[in-house]
């Protein structure tokens, strides 16, 4: 990684991705709890919001919607994905090169990697790929790292989740999203691992405010700089409600329960 690299999707050094690549990789399915969000401007309009730091969108979202936000929004680009359809061994075609994205005008690239899949090596080779690309035109590179597949036994036990993390340190990601291992204790040792590879928490389902705000709390604490999330935002009521709370604790290092209060104020 190069210091700095991830600074267009950052703020005082911390993230809040807002990612929007649900429709590709779980369908409309995950747009129900709250069907104005199936409208991708609806999601450009909440990427404007003071407390996130980047949109993460695939490239077809991209073209349609971002030429009309490019001064609101910062813009990280999902280079590969796969649908839920798809029922064999986890794997996820690259359907944008880092080229294209920076000629989108993406501050960033991301990219998901299923290590200890049956296709972890040519993903591997895609991702080297993906990522000299990016460093050839200034981008971030973030790498949404969940090993999934007949290698891997429990996808969120503490090993497998630090083992996540130090492959974006290995293979030369900015920033790398892995799944909460269920603890701070757990996910600070998977920021160890990172070195100097940034940590993001996946926002994941849906839970109570208190549930989801701890969570991302315990991460900050830990050493996390932040997080990638979609549903904990966009399938609520009101989006812009725990993206206040969210702010104060990512950026404040607000207690949960002051969050919500300052959240319920504004």
């Amino acid at each position: 990684m190069l210091p700095h690299a991830d600074d267009a999707i950052s703020r005082d050094g911390k993230s809040l991705i807002l990612a929007y690549d649900h429709g590709l990789e779980h369908g409309p399915v995950d747009f129900d709890p709250n069907p104005s969000t199936a409208d991708p401007e609806r999601l450009f309009e909440l990427a404007s919001h003071d407390a996130v730091t980047a949109l993460a969108v695939q490239k077809g979202i991209a073209e349609a919607y971002y030429p009309d936000y490019e001064e609101d929004v910062n813009l990280l680009l999902k280079l590969n994905g796969t649908s839920s359809l798809w029922m064999g061994e986890p794997d996820s075609p690259v359907n944008c090169s880092a080229e294209y994205a920076a000629d989108l005008g993406a501050d960033a690239i991301g990219f998901t990697l299923y290590g200890g899949s049956n296709h972890e090596v040519e993903m591997a080779e895609e991702f080297k790929a993906a990522q000299e690309g990016a460093r050839e035109h200034d981008m971030g590179v973030v790498m949404w790292s969940y090993p999934r597949g007949q290698g891997v036994k429990n996808d969120t036990s503490p090993d497998t989740i630090s083992y996540a993390a130090r492959l974006g340190l290995e293979l030369g990601a900015d920033v790398v999203k892995v799944k909460y291992p269920g603890s701070a204790e757990a996910m600070g040792e998977a920021v160890r691992m990172a070195g100097p590879t940034k940590v993001v928490m996946s926002g994941g389902t849906m839970r109570d405010d208190k549930a989801f705000l701890r969570n991302v709390a315990d991460a900050i604490d830990a050493g996390a700089t932040g997080l990638a999330v979609g549903r904990n935002v966009f399938q609520r009521d009101d989006p812009e409600r725990i993206l206040d709370a969210l702010e104060a604790v990512v950026f404040e290092e607000v207690e949960p329960d002051e969050a919500i209060a300052i959240a319920d104020d504004d």
